[in-house]
């Protein structure tokens, strides 16, 4: 329940961007795709960290859990007032901070959003700590429907071409509104609380997992935001960076088909690893998890960047059809940060956490420094090579690190050769051009069944070995 609370919004939203880019020009769709990277960075430190110290507090022993929630979410609304109000009152400026003048309005709109997203954080948190997977399950899907349908309202049914992308941001206010109905009754019982004991010991455990949170979020985000500054002028002739980030955001939504996957897999795997790490088998356990993962993702990554000329039509609009040479390595950056999350879980088992916090930063600023040497060179291509090295550096940090502290006897050569492979597979087929789409896309399934079934003739023997064991 708690997989589909956060899965089926993500495709619900993955839906909406091809109704978005054939309503918006690039450069608008570039205005909003910075700006909701900034939106996600904002909200790691506008909840800061409180979500995580009241799971914390709220569950140690002889603990009063409603004076906590009071605590967490007197921090967490006061930090909100304070950033949407200075985000509201001085709008003008930060418009021209963000290089998006005359546009006050989206930033009212967008503080307004993140105040109400931060607001219900705690009471979500709240949700999960009494286990209440229905209801977290129902208003985070009824919260999507709703801006599912005034998406589609305010675009086919009212749209104006002079309020623009606005429509979208008006949606998410109006569909965020509801959540302050789902948690009125939570709302309204909650009192301001200070308790300087609770406080500060909240405060202290929170913020290192804002700032571990606010590097996670710069990996994901960051290279949306510098390729705008650190594109070239006239990189792409007569296109602005506003219109190549527009394009970029766009492409970059291909990514969530692997993302979608490692994160249903993340929720599974990590209550798995904890249930079985007292057993003395669990290193071998776990090393055959991660290869079967890997093999999965192998399956997405070929699927998708093999059948690009038929996904593309999910994007009505052309012109954003040039960029679609990032995804490749947008997904196999994601396969490797699902390998990362799998090779994690020594750190959590031997109380080591600080590494994932080192190897997180790392992370961060390696994201900067691959965005500042390839943008200039190969553009939003070079960004998405960024993703690319920056996870393939975190993951095999974490691999050295755990191999020293909690050795895992993981598949290291059949993994690499798997993944190998299938990119060899992927440049093989994409060099292969067909004029009928129905030509290629038959060839795409006798490609994918082909490659499912050398899976099975290398890994069966061992799997039905190991299940009658």
């Amino acid at each position: 329940m708690y997989g589909l609370g956060n899965m089926v919004p993500r495709l619900l939203n993955f839906f909406l961007f091809p109704i978005h880019t054939l309503f918006f020009h690039p450069e608008e769709y570039g205005v909003f795709t910075k700006l909701m990277s900034v939106v996600a960075l904002l909200n790691i430190v506008y909840t800061f960290g409180m979500e995580t110290a009241y799971f914390r507090f709220a569950t140690k022993p002889d603990a009063d859990e409603k004076k906590v929630f009071n605590v967490a979410q007197t921090v967490v609304v006061s930090i909100s007032t304070l950033f949407s109000l200075s985000f509201i009152l001085f709008a003008s400026s930060f418009a021209n901070l963000l290089d998006v003048p005359h546009h006050e309005s989206y930033l009212v709109w967008l503080s307004l959003i993140m105040f109400i997203d931060n607001v219900v954080s705690i009471p979500f948190a709240r949700l999960r700590l009494q286990k209440k997977a229905v209801a977290f399950a129902l208003f985070r899907i009824s919260n999507v429907v709703i801006l599912t349908g005034l998406n589609l309202y305010f675009l086919y049914v009212i749209f104006d071409p002079q309020i623009g992308i606005s429509y979208i941001f008006i949606a998410n206010l109006i569909a965020n509104a509801f959540y302050l109905i789902f948690f009125f009754k939570t709302l309204t019982s909650w009192r301001p609380a200070y308790d300087r004991q609770i406080f500060s010991s909240m405060i202290r455990y929170a913020y290192p997992v804002m700032l571990t949170g606010l590097a996670g979020m710069t990996n994901e985000f960051f290279s949306r935001l510098a390729l705008e500054n650190w594109l070239p002028k006239n990189f792409y002739p007569g296109k602005s960076s506003a219109y190549a980030l527009g394009v970029f955001g766009a492409c970059y939504k291909f990514s969530v088909l692997m993302n979608l996957a490692v994160q249903a897999f993340r929720m599974a795997g990590e209550p798995f690893f904890f249930s079985q790490s007292s057993d003395r088998n669990s290193p071998q356990l776990f090393a055959k998890v991660n290869h079967y993962f890997v093999i999965m993702c192998c399956v997405i990554l070929l699927g998708v960047s093999i059948n690009l000329d038929v996904l593309k039509f999910l994007i009505q609009s052309p012109e954003y059809w040039e960029g679609l040479n990032i995804v490749p390595p947008l997904l196999l950056g994601y396969l490797f940060l699902g390998v990362y999350y799998n090779y994690s879980v020594w750190f959590k088992l031997t109380d080591k956490t600080y590494y994932g916090t080192i190897i997180t930063i790392g992370g961060a600023i390696s994201t900067m420094v691959f965005n500042m040497i390839l943008i200039p060179i190969a553009g939003y291509y070079g960004s998405s090579l960024a993703t690319t090295l920056v996870y393939f550096s975190m993951m095999m940090a974490c691999y050295y690190f755990g191999q020293k502290y909690y050795p895992i006897p993981y598949k290291i050569f059949s993994d690499s050769l798997y993944i190998i492979a299938t990119m060899i597979v992927i440049y093989l087929v994409n060099e292969i051009n067909m004029e009928s789409l129905y030509l290629s896309v038959g060839f795409h399934a006798v490609v994918i069944l082909s490659f499912l079934s050398l899976v099975y003739l290398i890994e069966s023997k061992e799997f039905f070995k190991s299940e009658a064991t």
